[in-house]
């Protein structure tokens, strides 16, 4: 038998006034984007901003179903809207934040898993790391560069493709 230790590494910063202006920027949009969720029953307003490599700003929010399986994560809503729009254009930051109105979010918000999976693949598709700000309303706020320090035994399609 043979054990390993798997490392993420994240970045701490303590609040949003180390950022730097484009990351800002970015926040701000998340932030504006969490205003257009539709979370009547988990009242959990999360929005996501997307940098692309072309200089593109894509931004999502989550919007919630009845039947909840229907529902849509903010950061899949952008993901999935970056890749329609610009389908050969790779992602280079995601900043993702969230609101309620029942409580306060003092610290940074994480994808789901399903969200983690989705981002390792567009990771992956373009064979560029995504960096990732993570915020909630205030506080901290968590910085890391690449998706496999959010999700390092990412499933991958390497496994279905013949040899």
């Amino acid at each position: 038998m043979k054990s390993f230790k798997i490392i993420s590494i994240i970045t701490e910063l303590e609040s949003e006034e180390e950022l730097s202006s484009e990351e800002k920027k970015l926040l701000r949009l998340a932030r504006e984007s969490a205003k257009s969720a539709y979370a009547p029953y988990s009242n959990f307003f999360v929005g996501a901003a997307l940098l692309l490599e072309n200089g593109k700003i894509v931004c999502g929010s989550n919007q919630e179903n009845v039947a909840f399986p229907s529902g849509l994560c903010a950061e899949r809503v952008a993901f999935f809207s970056a890749g329609a729009q610009y389908p050969n254009v790779a992602i280079k930051t995601i900043v993702v934040t969230a609101r309620s109105e029942k409580f306060s979010i003092n610290k940074p918000v994480t994808p789901c898993g399903d969200c983690r999976q989705v981002m390792a693949e567009y990771e992956d598709r373009h064979k560029k790391n995504i960096r990732v700000i993570l915020s909630g309303e205030k506080g901290k706020i968590f910085i890391l560069d690449g998706i496999k320090s959010l999700l390092p035994l990412m499933f991958s399609g390497e496994g279905l493709r013949k040899k």
